[in-house]
């Protein structure tokens, strides 16, 4: 009976271990899934339970900026009358207001880059045509600030103060922003509506935006609260690195809605670099004028894809034109990067370095062709007037007093420029940024109907037109402009 008792509880002992092993396994499979999910979380990065500890550490580094101006009033004349309608009124016996002069101020953001230096980076237009700049610590502290030099391009400006003794400030490294992805959490500090020491947070919403602002858009996108006042200030990552210069908003109302656009820091530093070692940029030129290449017209050259950048025309005496690149070839490859699309050939151009030779790849008539540029310096060309093509072909010529590119209406740019048939004028062909027609708001596609109350029929009439003004020290020319609004009369100043 011993025996078969004794029997009979081996299968229970055996089918107890079994128990309690499968335990174990489940267990450690337990233990092991429970590992995994917190290294998952780990890498999910998590939003933090505060961001108190982070904001403490990088408010120090963040300023406001104060600019005073002197504007000048004309009785009740609006604002921005332009000089030519002072003069028709003046000259029909009218007697205009004595002008008023006022102090304007205005209030934006700022941080420091290096606080040993007392370097202060901002937003150009936040100390646009100041005669007065004061950085603002966060004690409260108000010193005077010294223009390094600005980029209206990227819209950053550098200053520079002298920090008093026993007085101490941070300063904030510029980060990676090409590492930033969409989703990722951002902390945003700025001066909105003069409210100093204002921290909010949140994520990047896209990448890569093209708003118009200038020709190296590629802002990054955030929902973080940004304000009038922010500009200027930082966009930080979680490590508490820079990765964008909080710059505009899009805003129907003039407040937050949650769409705020920041300059890249990879931008940034170059420019920034520039401005504290020479006073400005120094881009790369290549002396190219571009255009998107579409599926169309890649079908049509051959492309197994829509890429590159289609050069339309080639400055003269160039480095484009040095090297070889013709009208009409793709650029493909600069300087060993890919130019995916059209805009990113001028971001890549003035990245690389003035004076130096690298490699390009164009595409023309079904084959990959390499040359060899050596880039030229895109601020001196400006200074020249050769920063687009300004060989006269066609009909087209740049005029840089204007600040703009005219050529002869063909039937190929009214249909291209849904222009009709009856319209009768010069053509706008390119707009130089930040020039003279551009500030007053004149686009490419636009005709010029009359200079100076006479009509004009091609670019040299209007040539000579400007040699004239600028003979008899006009301060601006009179352009009767026909576009989508309508006809409109628009005063243009003359630059040297």
């Amino acid at each position: 009976m011993n025996n078969i008792r004794n029997n009979r509880q081996r299968p229970a002992q055996a089918q107890a271990q079994a128990i309690n092993l499968k335990l174990w396994i489940i267990a450690t499979l337990s233990a092991f899934g429970l590992l995994i999910t917190i290294l998952a979380q780990a890498n999910a990065r998590p939003a933090p339970e505060s961001f108190a500890d982070l904001a403490e550490k990088l408010l120090p580094a963040v300023v406001n900026i104060s600019t005073t101006q002197t504007v000048t009033a004309h009785g009740q004349m609006p604002q921005g009358v332009p000089d030519f309608f002072r003069e028709f009124f003046e000259r029909r016996g009218g007697q205009m207001p004595e002008p008023q002069q006022r102090q304007a101020t205005s209030l934006g953001s700022g941080f420091f880059i290096d606080a040993d230096k007392g370097l202060v980076v901002t937003n150009n237009h936040v100390i646009q045509d100041a005669e007065e700049i004061k950085v603002i610590l966060q004690d409260n502290t108000a010193l005077d600030a010294e223009l390094l030099g600005r980029d209206p391009k990227t819209d950053i400006a550098l200053l520079k103060v002298e920090i008093p003794k026993g007085v101490k400030v941070k300063d904030v490294p510029l980060g990676d922003s090409d590492k930033m992805r969409v989703g990722d959490w951002v902390v945003a500090i700025g001066n909105p509506f003069g409210l100093g020491g204002t921290v909010t947070a949140g994520i990047v919403s896209a990448r890569g935006r093209n708003i118009q602002a200038g020709p190296y858009d590629d802002f990054i996108q955030t929902d973080a609260s940004i304000n009038k006042g922010n500009s200027g200030g930082p966009l930080f990552n979680l490590e508490g690195e820079v990765i964008g210069i909080n710059t505009a908003i899009y805003s129907p109302s003039g407040g937050s809605v949650g769409i705020g656009f920041s300059v890249p820091t990879n931008i940034a530093k170059t420019v920034i670099d520039d401005l504290s070692e020479y006073g400005r940029t120094r881009r790369g030129w290549l002396g190219v004028r571009i255009q998107t290449v579409s599926d169309e017209i890649a079908e049509n050259l051959g492309l197994d894809e829509a890429k590159g950048a289609l050069v339309t025309s080639v400055a003269e005496d160039g480095p484009a034109e040095d090297a070889g690149i013709e009208k009409g070839d793709v650029v493909i490859t600069f300087n060993g990067k890919d130019v995916t699309e059209m805009r990113k050939l001028p971001r890549i151009v003035a990245e690389t370095e003035v004076n130096k030779s690298v490699p390009v790849e164009v595409w023309r008539k079904g084959k990959v062709k390499k040359l060899t540029v050596k880039v030229g310096e895109l601020e001196v060309a400006e200074k020249n007037g050769t920063v687009t093509a300004s060989k006269v072909q066609n009909g087209n010529s740049t005029i840089k007093e204007l600040g703009m590119s005219l050529g002869s209406l063909t039937d190929p740019l009214r249909a291209q420029h849904n222009i009709p048939e009856e319209a009768k004028g010069v053509i706008i062909l390119d707009v130089v940024n930040d020039g003279p027609a551009a500030q007053k708001g004149i686009r490419v596609g636009e005709l010029i109907v009359e200079v100076g109350q006479k009509e004009v029929t091609s670019p040299d009439e209007i040539r000579e037109a400007v040699k004239e003004a600028v003979k008899t020290k006009q301060k601006s020319l009179l352009l009767l402009i026909d576009g989508e609004d309508g006809l409109r009369f628009v005063a243009v100043k003359l630059t040297e």
